[in-house]
């Protein structure tokens, strides 16, 4: 092995090499490029925490409203459905009252759906079921069949959209619920638009020969509470298939928008901070 030796001309290289690397550290460029890159460093430590928690921040008050707003269109939902059942089965569709001469001998005959029924004065009730359904008007025909589709759908509807909703644990990842509460919502919708066909119809019929001056006073109907209740019912439930659709549309545009965000305010950031040359250091 050679042993170094210290003479003046190596102590003079040496000396000379570490004024050249302080001059270089210690120069204008070398320290404005240091300061660059911390607070280039400083911007995204404290820019990142904060910006992630905003996200998480907005997205879970999102959800919880979504949630809340998917929870209160349920229970109106079953408002609804309780409604269009009861409805389709009360024979009030059609009421007259006809006391005559004699209050002992009032009756009032109620006529619905499925059966027309006559309550007398004295406490009795009697009730006649149709049997025949070709015997029967179009208009009954129709309500007949509307409404025990407004029901069918609004079960779907109740069983679909407990599926879907944020607030189960069943329906597996976001966007399968998301498609099954938008589901559920058409159904509503569709039972909605199903009972308000028949209830407008049996409206206009009875309002109708009330007001026709060829049919006799005995004859004339006025509308029933099943009717009114039909048309309460149907609102409800389309209320509530909007509310269901719209969340869901909600929950795709958050699903759209957020990530852009995040990498976007991630990217481009540092891009616009980072415009330094290499050749500086030279």
């Amino acid at each position: 092995m050679s042993a170094f030796l210290f003479t003046p001309s190596s102590f003079f290289s040496i000396s000379l090499i570490s004024i050249t690397y302080l001059c270089l550290f210690f120069s204008p460029t070398v320290q404005r490029q240091l300061q660059s890159s911390l607070e280039r460093l400083q911007f995204i430590g404290q820019y990142l925490p904060e910006r992630i928690g905003q996200t998480k921040g907005d997205r879970q008050i999102n959800i919880m409203a979504s949630a809340g707003l998917q929870l209160l269109a349920f229970i109106i939902a079953l408002s609804g459905i309780c409604g269009i059942i009861t409805a389709t089965l009360l024979p009030n569709w059609k009421v007259n009252a006809n006391v005559g001469s004699n209050i002992i001998t009032a009756i009032i005959q109620l006529q619905g759906l499925w059966m027309d029924c006559t309550w007398y004065s004295t406490g009795m009730f009697s009730c006649t079921m149709k049997h025949s359904i070709l015997a029967l008007p179009v208009y009954v025909q129709t309500a007949r069949t509307t409404m025990v589709l407004a029901c069918i759908f609004s079960a779907l509807g109740i069983c679909i959209s407990t599926v879907g909703m944020k607030c189960t644990r069943l329906g597996g990842d976001r966007q399968t619920k998301s498609r099954t509460t938008f589901a559920g919502g058409i159904c509503f919708i569709l039972s909605g638009v199903c009972g308000l066909i028949p209830t407008s119809w049996y409206m206009k019929e009875i309002i109708s020969n009330f007001w026709d001056p060829t049919i006799p006073e005995h004859n004339k109907h006025e509308p029933g509470g099943a009717v009114y209740l039909g048309l309460i019912s149907t609102v409800l439930l389309f209320v509530a298939g909007v509310i269901f659709c719209t969340s869901c549309l909600k929950r795709h545009q958050e699903a759209r928008h957020y990530p852009p965000k995040q990498q976007g305010t991630l990217t481009t950031q540092p891009e616009n901070n980072a415009g330094y040359n290499l050749k500086d250091y030279v």
